[in-house]
């Protein structure tokens, strides 16, 4: 069986995080979504909120697309979680070069801490190259429109929280 693991804060998952999840999951059996537990980054939304808006927003990819798609939060390595989910592949999602700089430091780390899982790098599509929770948010909290970034449940949620 191929168990990937693709890791992120998904404070909120945007459309940007769906699209990286969608084109994974036919290159394996299952996909583990690691919501990292990141207490420095201050999340916006509680690790159960973000868990609850990734099963939303996936709902229907198992029956679409056949992979098992499996959330789970992590808090310790991101090398030791994808051992603890059986993964032999990391997803990484790029947008610009300054992500494949930062990228390519933790896979070398990460290879050194375990060879034998291998890290695959996704770039994004054109269209959601330029989205980052981070903006998201901002945009959010000076009453942007977010539409076009995030699905319409977790559009409400920002809403809400904001």
């Amino acid at each position: 069986m191929r168990v990937a693991l693709y890791p992120g804060t998904f404070d909120p998952i945007t459309l940007g995080h769906a699209d990286i999840i969608r084109r994974a999951c036919p290159m394996v059996d299952r996909l583990v979504i690691g919501v990292a537990i990141n207490r420095d980054k201050g999340p916006l939304f509680s690790l159960e909120e973000r868990v609850a808006m990734i099963k939303s927003d996936c709902a229907d990819l198992t029956d679409q697309i056949g992979t098992e798609i499996v959330v789970h939060p992590f808090e310790n390595l991101l090398i030791d979680c994808a051992q603890d989910v059986g993964a032999q592949i990391i997803f990484r999602g790029l947008r610009a070069v300054a992500d494949f700089e930062y990228e390519y430091q933790m896979v070398g780390m990460n290879r050194m801490l375990n060879d034998e899982v291998e890290t695959v790098f996704l770039m994004a599509d054109a269209k959601y190259q330029p989205i980052a929770s981070k903006l998201v948010k901002e945009i959010a909290r000076l009453g942007g429109d977010v539409s076009k970034f995030v699905t319409p449940q977790v559009r409400a949620a920002l809403l809400e929280r904001l």
